[in-house]
């Protein structure tokens, strides 16, 4: 794990920690050894037991992993064995345990939804979306990757993605397309987000190598899949769906002919994988 990411836990866990663990120290014997388990309460996929592992051994503690990130685990089932001082112990629980469940939360739903589509036959594929929470980006997007999801972009200078408001400061769709393709980079994408059958031809037209069909219902987006074909732009660009898009109506979506579904709620509305770290064994003092 790279040295940015190393700080990032660990001023996750001073964060937690302020000046001391206060009730700890003064109830756990200094020098106390112990041996912990975290274990899972309900069925999902595993994510943050790389992050978990670096965190304990932070602190000098023994870490055993019984699974990988990214594999099923069963209601029970221990993933993770941790050795050391005590004191140590119960102060990294909470950072712990709170990465896990929501990094797992992430890759479990993520997962259904790759799954849903993997059975239905349709070759389309499930996305993030930068609506994380601030600081845990990469983690989030880490989760949605174990969950078989794609990341999208992580950082504003990854690709263009041409939104309303920069239309609206432009003037047009097929302006602000021609101005980015005077400058940009070959080697970046230029995605332009759409709102209309004619953005999506403007945007089309001019260049665009992604289409983001925001926010249309899946009338709105057959309509303008249709209107593409029509102009043998389809073949030309690749289609993406976002906004109001779960795992309720995602087959819907995805039915349509878009290429990808990005789903903001993997990340904005995360429903946490509950699981808990248990002290099963007194080693030494």
């Amino acid at each position: 794990m790279s040295s940015p990411l190393i700080q990032d836990l660990r001023r996750f866990l001073e964060e937690d920690l302020g000046f001391l663990d206060l009730t700890s120290d003064l109830l756990i014997p200094k020098g106390l050894k112990a041996r912990g388990v975290i274990v899972v309460k309900e069925e999902g996929i595993i994510a943050g037991l790389e992050e978990a592992e670096a965190i304990f051994k932070s602190l000098g503690l023994e870490v055993n992993l019984l699974k990988k990130d990214g594999d099923l685990a069963k209601p029970g089932e221990v993933v993770l064995e941790v050795r050391g001082d005590a004191r140590k112990i119960l102060m990294a629980e909470r950072t712990v345990l709170n990465l896990m469940m929501r990094m797992s939360g992430i890759a479990t739903e993520t997962r259904k939804c790759v799954e849903r589509l993997k059975k239905s036959g349709l070759n389309v594929r499930i996305a993030a979306t930068r609506k994380t929470a601030p600081g845990l980006r990469f983690f989030d997007k880490k989760a949605v990757m174990l969950g078989g999801g794609d990341p999208h972009r992580f950082r504003l200078d990854d690709a263009v993605l041409i939104k309303d408001n920069h239309v609206k400061l432009v003037g047009s769709v097929r302006e602000a397309v021609r101005r980015i393709r005077e400058r940009l980079s070959f080697v970046k994408k230029l995605e332009v987000e759409v709102r209309s059958v004619e953005e999506a031809i403007e945007a089309a037209e001019e260049g665009a190598d992604i289409l983001l069909l925001d926010n249309m219902s899946v009338e709105e987006v057959k309509e303008t899949i249709k209107a593409l074909k029509s102009r043998n732009l389809y073949d030309k660009v690749l289609l993406e769906a976002s906004g109001r898009i779960n795992f309720s109506n995602l087959l819907d979506y995805a039915s349509t002919g878009v290429h990808i579904l990005s789903l903001g709620y993997l990340t904005h509305s995360v429903k946490a994988l509950d699981m808990s770290l248990e002290i099963v064994e007194i080693l030494s003092s």
